[in-house]
C-alpha cells in the first residue's frame, strides 16, 4: 500500500540467504547489494503493480501485455487474505480471485512477478486485508506477538506458499515469481508494540526462511530488519501516485513530475523500481477500506478500464527504454557525482566500455544551463536529462514526446435500447427492527460493528426500548435523541418514524448526531442504522478503531433550568445484521425472492429502496461506465457481480482545484493539479464486459439515502482528441486506438499555448503546420510526419 501522507519513498527490501531448489529451467534470484541478481546477472528492474482483484480475468491478459509493451518486466501484487478466506478455513480462488490464473498470465508474458504475501497489505483495502473475523477470535490480537494471530497467519502464508509451490510458480521451479514479502510496512508501526513488536518481525522472518522457497524473501520498510534478512534501502523506490477519498478531489500526478522521480532515482543509484499502481482499477463488491471510492484509477499508466493514460504511459515507455538500454552501465559502473549550483548535479556511470549521464535540476522554478565535459547543456526546471553516451541528451523528464489522449464517454448504442430505462422498485422491509426491534443477539451494551456484525455486511441495526412516564425527571416536549458514532453512518427512527441522518468524513470518523424526537407515554423504540463505508486499514492499532455506534446513547431533555441525560448506552440492546434483501439476494437473478417487483407509482428520493432495470450491453468492445448522476448512496449489481458502492450525491471539496494552471515542478502531493472541484466524487461507474451477456442484463440498486434513477444510463469509453508537442529532431506518433482520425482541428509549428483541447497559436507560428498535417491526413491515416515546417 502507499502510506496516504507519503509520496515516493524507499522501500527496505531485506533479503534472505537464497535456498537453491533443483527444478529444470530454475532461476537462480539474489542480491549483492549493487542490484538484483538473477541467474548471476545484475538487473535493473521495472515493475508496477497490478492487483489481480481489482480487475477480472477477461482483463488480466491485456493489461499484463500493454504492461510488457510500456516497458515493464515484473508485475507486483499483493495477495488479499480476507477476500481468500472470508469465513475461517473456507477458501475462495475462483473468479478475479484467481491468484494462480493471473501469476501465469504474467508468466505467459515473459514478465517477473513480485508476490506481496503480507498478509497484511493496507493497500486502501477493507481492514488491511485481514479478516475481520480476526478481530473476533478470543484470545487474538493482530500484528503482534500473539500466538492465536501467528497462527492464523502462519496457516493463511503457509496455504499460499504451497499453492505457489504445488503449481511451480516460484523462479527456483522455473517460475515467474522472483521476491516474496512477509508482513508489509511494519517499521512505520513498530513502536506501537513495543518490545513484542519487535519479536513479531523476529518471528516473521524465522517463519518465512523456514517455507523455503527458493527466493527471496522482502521486508517492506523495515529498516532493522531481523537476519537472516540482510537490510538495502536505497535501491528500491515505490512511486506512489494518489487514490481517491469520497469527498476528495482527483489528484493528478503529471507526466513530467512522474518521469522526474524515475529518473532522479536512477541517477542516485537505485536499480528496482515500482509504480504503485500502475494499474489501478475497481474496488468491486464491498473490498474498498474506510472511505475510499470504488475507483481506484489513481492516475495510473493504465486507467481504470485498462486503456493507456497518455501521455504518462508513452513518456514512461520511452524513459524505461532508454533505462534498459543502461542497464550493464548503471548496474556495473563506478559512479561519480559533480555539484553545480542550485540544486544541479552531473552523474557519470562509467565502466571500461562505456559510460552514460544523467544531469538532474531539482530546482523547481529555474531552468539551467551548464557546461559539462566540454559541451553545454540546458536543463529545464525539475527533470533529469539522459544522455546514453555523455554527450547527446537521447531523453529529458519534462519535454513529453508523447500523444496525450482526451478520453470521452458516448451514450449506449446497443439496438433496440430505448434512451432510458424502465425501473422496477420495492421497499427495503424494516417494520420489524423500526418497529419491533427484532435482532438477532442482544446485549446489555453498545457493540462495536467488528463484533456483532463480523464484516458480513455494511448495514447494522442497534435497537433499544426506553419506557417513560410523565413524570419522569427527563420527560419535557422538547427532547433530542443525541448518538456518538463512528459508523460510519447513522440513520435513526424513533417509534418507527424517521427522525435523520448523519454521517462522518475521511479520516475523521467520530461524530455527534443530535435531533429532536417525538416520545409518548409508555414503551418507545429507538432504532439506529449504522451503515460502514468500508473499515480502516492503515496504523498501529488501526482495529481498535471503533466502528458502529459507540456511544452513549442518550435521550436529553429539560427539566425547568435544568438539562436531565438520560444514558441509554447500557439498556438492553438487541442487533440484526445486513438487510432483508441483502440477505435474501434481491440483486442475484437466481434469487427466489427477487420477484415481486412494482411498476406502480416509481418513488424517487425514497430511502432504503431496491431498483431494478433491463438493459442490452453497448456495441462494440470500448470499456463500459454508468452514470449514476441523481443517486444517493448505496451498492450496484450488474447481473449478480458487484460493481460496488456508489455515493454520487457526495461531492468533492469545491476549493483549489488547479488543473487549468498546473505547475509540477517541486515536491509532489495530492493538492497540486487537483480537479473536479465541487463535482460528485465518482459519478461513472465501472461494468466490466465479462460482467454483461449478450442478451438483456439485469441492473440492480439498492438505494440507501434516496435518489432519482431516472437519469442513470450507460456509456462508453472512447477516444475523444489527440495531441501533442513535438519537440525537435524527435518524431512523434497520433493514433486515435484503432479509430481513424476524423479531423485534423489545430497544429502550429512555434511557440503555441495551452493544453490539450484548448491550444491557441503563440507569438511564434509557421502558418503552414494544419494544412501540411491535414494533406499528409489526406494521403493516408498513420503517416509519419518528419517536423520541417
Amino acid at each position: 500500500m502507499a502510506f496516504s501522507n507519503s509520496f515516493s519513498f524507499a522501500f527496505c527490501f531485506c533479503f534472505s540467504v537464497i535456498l537453491l531448489s533443483f527444478y529444470a529451467n530454475a532461476t537462480d534470484v539474489s542480491h549483492d547489494g549493487r542490484a538484483i541478481t538473477i541467474d548471476g546477472k545484475r538487473r535493473l528492474l521495472l515493475s508496477g503493480s497490478i492487483h489481480y482483484p481489482r480487475s477480472t480475468p477477461q482483463m488480466w491478459p491485456d493489461l499484463i501485455k500493454k504492461s510488457k509493451e510500456g516497458g515493464l518486466d515484473t508485475i507486483e501484487t499483493y495477495v488479499f487474505w480476507n477476500v481468500h478466506e472470508p469465513v475461517r478455513r473456507q477458501y475462495d480462488f475462483t473468479g478475479n480471485l484467481d491468484l494462480v490464473r493471473f501469476l501465469k498470465t504474467v508468466q505467459d508474458e515473459g514478465l517477473y512477478a513480485v508476490l506481496r504475501i503480507g498478509p497484511y497489505v493496507c493497500a486502501e483495502w477493507n481492514y488491511g486485508g485481514l479478516p475481520v473475523w480476526l478481530h473476533n477470535l478470543p484470545g487474538c490480537e493482530i500484528r503482534t506477538a500473539n500466538d492465536v494471530y501467528m497462527n492464523e497467519m502462519k496457516n493463511f502464508t503457509t496455504l499460499i506458499v504451497d499453492m505457489m509451490k504445488k503449481e511451480k510458480l516460484f523462479a527456483s521451479q522455473g517460475g515467474p515469481i522472483i521476491i516474496a514479502q512477509i508482513e508489509n510496512e511494519y517499521g512505520n508501526v513498530q513502536s506501537y508494540y513495543g518490545d513484542a513488536g519487535k519479536a513479531y518481525m523476529n518471528w516473521c522472518a524465522n517463519f518465512a526462511e523456514s517455507l523455503d522457497i527458493g527466493v527471496p524473501w522482502i521486508m517492506c520498510q523495515q529498516s532493522d530488519a531481523p537476519q537472516p534478512m540482510s537490510q538495502d534501502v536505497d535501491r528500491k523506490l515505490d512511486l506512489i501516485l494518489r487514490f481517491k477519498s469520497w469527498g476528495g478531489k482527483d489528484p493528478l500526478r503529471t507526466a513530467e513530475d512522474l518521469a522526474f522521480s524515475v529518473a532522479r532515482f536512477f541517477q542516485l543509484g537505485g536499480t528496482f523500481q515500482n509504480y504503485y499502481m500502475y494499474h489501478g482499477g475497481t474496488n468491486f463488491d464491498r473490498t474498498a477500506a474506510a472511505y475510499v471510492t470504488t475507483t481506484y484509477d489513481y492516475d495510473a499508466p493504465l486507467d481504470e478500464y485498462g486503456n493507456l493514460n497518455q501521455p504518462k504511459w508513452g513518456h514512461l515507455k520511452e524513459l524505461h527504454q532508454i533505462l534498459k538500454s543502461l542497464e550493464y552501465t548503471l548496474t556495473h559502473g563506478n559512479v561519480t557525482t559533480t555539484n553545480f549550483d542550485n540544486s544541479v548535479s552531473a552523474t557519470v556511470y562509467a565502466t571500461n566500455e562505456s559510460s552514460s549521464c544523467f544531469l538532474g535540476n531539482a530546482n523547481s522554478t529555474t531552468d539551467a544551463t551548464i557546461t559539462f565535459q566540454g559541451n553545454t547543456y540546458t536543463i529545464p526546471a525539475w527533470s533529469v536529462s539522459i544522455l546514453p553516451d555523455c554527450k547527446t541528451e537521447g531523453y529529458n523528464t519534462a519535454k513529453v514526446n508523447t500523444q496525450t489522449t482526451v478520453k470521452v464517454k458516448v451514450g449506449n448504442k446497443a439496438e433496440d435500447e430505448p434512451e432510458s430505462l424502465a425501473w422496477l422498485w420495492r421497499p427495503e422491509t424494516i417494520d420489524d427492527t423500526r418497529i419491533l426491534a427484532k435482532g438477532e443477539i442482544t446485549a446489555n451494551q453498545l457493540l462495536d460493528q467488528k463484533v456483532a456484525g463480523d464484516d458480513a455486511s455494511d448495514y447494522l441495526w442497534y435497537m433499544t426500548s426506553v419506557h417513560l412516564k410523565k413524570d419522569d425527571p427527563i420527560w419535557s416536549k422538547n427532547m433530542t435523541l443525541r448518538v456518538n458514532g463512528t459508523g460510519f453512518i447513522l440513520h435513526a427512527y424513533v417509534n418507527g418514524e424517521y427522525v435523520g441522518s448523519q454521517w462522518a468524513q475521511y479520516n475523521v470518523y467520530n461524530y455527534v448526531f443530535e435531533k429532536s424526537v417525538k416520545l409518548h407515554p409508555g414503551k418507545n423504540i429507538i432504532s439506529l442504522l449504522s451503515a460502514t463505508v468500508g473499515f480502516p486499514n492503515y496504523g498501529g492499532g488501526f482495529e481498535e478503531i471503533k466502528t458502529g455506534i459507540s456511544g452513549p446513547v442518550v435521550l436529553v431533555g429539560q427539566n425547568g433550568d435544568e438539562t436531565v441525560i438520560k444514558d441509554l448506552s447500557a439498556h438492553k440492546w438487541s442487533y440484526k445484521v445486513g438487510l432483508h434483501g441483502l440477505k435474501n439476494k434481491l440483486f442475484s437473478t437466481d434469487s427466489r425472492y427477487a420477484t415481486k417487483w412494482s411498476t406502480e407509482n416509481l418513488p424517487v428520493n425514497r430511502m432504503l429502496t431496491w431498483y431494478k432495470a433491463t438493459f442490452k450491453a453497448p456495441l462494440g468492445t470500448d470499456p463500459v461506465v454508468v452514470d449514476l448522476q441523481g443517486l444517493g448512496k448505496g451498492h450496484a449489481w450488474i447481473n449478480g457481480h458487484s460493481i460496488g458502492r456508489y455515493w454520487p450525491s457526495y461531492l468533492s471539496y469545491d476549493t483549489d482545484c488547479s488543473l487549468d494552471a498546473c505547475d509540477y515542478r517541486g515536491t509532489y502531493d495530492n493538492n497540486k493539479c487537483s480537479f473536479n472541484c465541487g463535482n460528485p466524487t465518482q459519478r461513472w461507474y465501472h461494468v466490466p464486459r465479462s460482467f454483461m451477456e449478450k442478451g438483456e442484463n439485469a441492473f440492480v440498486l439498492f438505494e440507501e439515502f434516496g435518489g432519482n434513477p431516472s437519469l442513470v444510463n450507460f456509456q462508453t469509453i472512447q477516444v475523444g482528441t489527440v495531441c501533442a508537442h513535438a519537440y525537435e529532431k524527435h518524431t512523434v506518433e497520433l493514433a486515435c486506438e484503432g479509430r481513424p482520425i476524423s479531423a485534423i482541428k489545430f497544429a502550429s509549428f512555434g511557440n503555441p499555448q495551452g493544453i490539450c483541447g484548448s491550444f491557441e497559436k503563440g507569438s511564434c507560428d509557421s502558418g503552414r503546420a494544419l494544412s501540411i498535417l491535414k494533406k499528409a491526413r489526406m494521403r493516408g491515416q498513420g503517416e509519419m510526419l518528419d517536423q520541417r515546417f
